[in-house]
């Protein structure tokens, strides 16, 4: 029972956080200031707490707005059921919760998944990537990494040897290297075939993942990227010649590593044998 109320909890502050994630991304759209309540972006009514339950009031207004009456984007909820469900993909996966180490790496992780998601939102509708969102994720994902040295800082004993670099410089090159190969893609194609913010996206990924872990994302990235996009061709949504984002295919790859980087390797591996 206590495990279940625990996960019931993740969930509901992950739905919430999503809310919380639509907000900030439509006023990155519109250059607004993050502060004050929510409002309808069609009748800029300002919203009441009972129209902003997460999952609930999107039912239960049917899908529109109370005073306005017009559709509300299908973004919504599905941005609050992706977060309260990759919160618990997350907690799932991650162990052991029981240290204070333990409980730092979650809730560093939970931050980099709404990171992720603002991103893939963001580039989805945008073909953009915001610097006011992956500039401070690579901040946190690389203090992150440092302060892991240190056991996260929370020991009394902050002595530590060359062998304790290792993770920070293996997450350090592959930012590097993976950065630049996607830089060195912008420049020859000059930006026709991916853009400088999947350039610092990459970064953010290398940070994170490390070797052999980045490659993995790639591959999941890479794959995904490539069989969506020759689906829109067929079904006639694209042409050769339009630009599809490639943010969301990185933030796929990205939580695809993290949550089941093991198993695709294992996958992998045996399709070759």
């Amino acid at each position: 029972m206590a495990r279940f109320l625990f996960y019931f909890f993740v969930f509901i502050l992950g739905v919430s956080l999503g809310s919380f994630l639509n907000s900030v991304t439509y006023r990155l759209e519109n250059n607004e200031s993050f502060r004050g309540r929510s409002w309808c972006p069609n009748c800029k009514k300002k919203l009441s707490w009972f129209d902003l339950i997460p999952l609930f009031s999107f039912l239960i207004l049917k899908g529109r707005c109370r005073h306005c009456k017009l559709a509300i984007s299908i973004q919504y909820p599905l941005v609050e059921l992706s977060t309260g469900l990759l919160f618990l993909l997350i907690t799932s996966h991650w162990s052991p919760i029981s240290s204070f180490y333990g409980l730092g790496g979650l809730f560093f992780f939970w931050l980099v998944s709404c990171f992720l998601l603002i991103i893939f939102v963001y580039d989805l509708k945008h073909l953009i990537i915001p610097d006011k969102i992956v500039y401070p994720g690579i901040v946190i994902a690389f203090l992150y990494q440092l302060f892991g040295i240190f056991d996260l800082g929370f020991v009394s004993d902050f002595g530590f040897s060359i062998s304790d670099l290792k993770p920070l410089a293996n997450s350090f090159l592959a930012a590097l290297l993976v950065s630049g190969f996607f830089l060195a893609i912008v420049l020859i194609s000059r930006g026709k075939w991916m853009g400088v913010g999947d350039v610092k996206l990459a970064f953010l990924m290398g940070l994170l993942l490390g070797f052999p872990g980045i490659l993995v994302a790639l591959f999941v990235a890479f794959f995904a990227g490539a069989i969506i996009g020759l689906g829109l061709i067929a079904f006639g949504k694209k042409s050769l010649k339009a630009e599809v984002p490639f943010g969301p295919f990185l933030v796929i790859g990205t939580f695809a590593q993290l949550l089941w980087g093991d198993e695709i390797i294992i996958w992998y591996f045996n399709l070759l044998l």
